[in-house]
């Protein structure tokens, strides 16, 4: 057997979710093109695509978005774990622990099989899932502060009421409709490692608040939901446009990792990160020299990139913008990852429906690379020489 790190390009399930070519630089949801989403669509209206199918009627969508703003509410108990988290919890370590604790609220049975058998028990703990995401990113952003979170409105989109909860003020139209494509630019990316973590912990039919728990510690890793982060630190590094070739060039001569820069899955510049960078251009055209620092620093290391890194397939991804616009929205660079883990729910409860409806346990295999029979010698023989020694 061939061992291939990573199962890079080994089929793991077949699916019908989202579809990625890489050379092309195209990646499409239930085969609608993410582009015409970004800029058409909603993340209600995108969530229920990759859950269904289908684009819903309105009559459907409406229905949707009642359900999402009547569960965005948490039980009083959900706050007092919270409570008793230490404040310098990292956002997404209380994510993980609290989202694992609703399966205490939304037990499950263990003959759940499949999804036509529970059908009613799976769609209604999808609603809660997503909905709840969002609820606890805000509060704890003002819970780890020492204060009390502010209240979700059921009058607000996904996105107007997540700005509302964070900031505390009403939202800026313009910055929660950013918000809203780059939910839908991060609801689903095929079997990426906290998509892969999703179906094979749903595989074993664990409660959905538990799968959705092992995701986000997936996520949580640097290497995969963390980049956004490391672009923002690196940007504030470079600091001034003038200075990226210089800090980039360096960068490459010792080998180390320019961050939001490359995929695994595309040959070329990520449809993403192309999005996100002409919806940026449109709304941070005319503010502040101080506001647009650092997307100017990002274009100017972007075109740097191109000239040195693009004959390798070196371009930029959907981190590489997606953290300076949450900068730019105001957001504090520990809710960056969470954030994402926001909007790939979706994604993970449409491929955890998905795995229920034809489930078979994960149970990979091995290439064992580690000793030969050995024998068992007692302890007071060992000292003596190793077994291999003495047979």
């Amino acid at each position: 057997m061939q061992y291939i790190p990573g199962l890079a390009g080994v089929p793991a399930t077949e699916s019908k979710i989202s579809f990625i070519d890489g050379q092309k630089g195209l990646l499409t949801y239930r085969g609608y093109d993410i582009q015409e989403l970004a800029e058409h669509s909603s993340f209600e209206e995108t969530t229920l695509l990759l859950l269904f199918g289908e684009l819903p009627t309105s009559d459907e969508l409406a229905r949707f978005e009642d359900q999402l703003r009547n569960n965005r509410r948490v039980k009083y108990n959900i706050r007092e774990i919270m409570k008793n988290l230490p404040q310098t919890t990292h956002p997404m370590h209380m994510l993980q622990v609290v989202v694992a604790s609703l399966a205490s609220f939304y037990p499950s049975t263990e003959y759940m099989k499949g999804a036509t058998e529970n059908q009613d028990y799976i769609n209604d703990v999808t609603v809660k899932i997503i909905a709840h995401m969002g609820t606890l990113v805000a509060m704890w952003e003002h819970m780890r502060n020492g204060y009390d979170p502010i209240e979700p409105r059921t009058d607000l989109t996904y996105a107007e009421n997540f700005l509302y909860m964070v900031t505390g003020e009403e939202p800026d139209k313009n910055w929660a409709r950013l918000l809203d494509a780059i939910l839908i630019l991060h609801a689903e990316h095929t079997i990426n490692a906290s998509t892969f973590t999703t179906m094979v912990t749903g595989s074993t039919l664990a409660n959905p608040c538990s799968v959705i728990s092992s995701a986000i510690a997936s996520l949580s890793g640097p290497l995969h939901g963390g980049a956004n982060q490391k672009v923002i630190e690196m940007l504030e590094e470079i600091g001034e446009p003038e200075n990226a070739r210089a800090y980039i060039e360096e960068r490459l001569k010792n080998k180390k990792v320019i961050w939001g820069m490359g995929h695994r899955e595309y040959k070329t510049k990520d449809p993403r990160a192309t999005i996100l960078q002409k919806l940026s251009s449109s709304l941070l055209e005319g503010k502040s020299e101080e506001l647009s620092t650092a997307f100017k620093t990002a274009l100017e290391v972007e075109k740097i990139c191109e000239e040195l890194l693009g004959h390798k397939g070196v371009y930029p991804n959907v981190d590489f913008y997606s953290g300076i616009l949450y900068q730019e929205m105001g957001f504090d660079v520990g809710i960056f990852t969470p954030i994402f883990a926001v909007a790939r729910s979706a994604g993970w409860m449409a491929h955890w429906r998905e795995q229920l409806q034809n489930n078979k346990i994960f149970r990979p295999t091995q290439v064992y690379t580690g000793a030969g029979k050995s024998c068992y010698l007692p302890v007071h023989l060992r000292g003596k020489g190793s077994a291999k020694e003495l047979m």
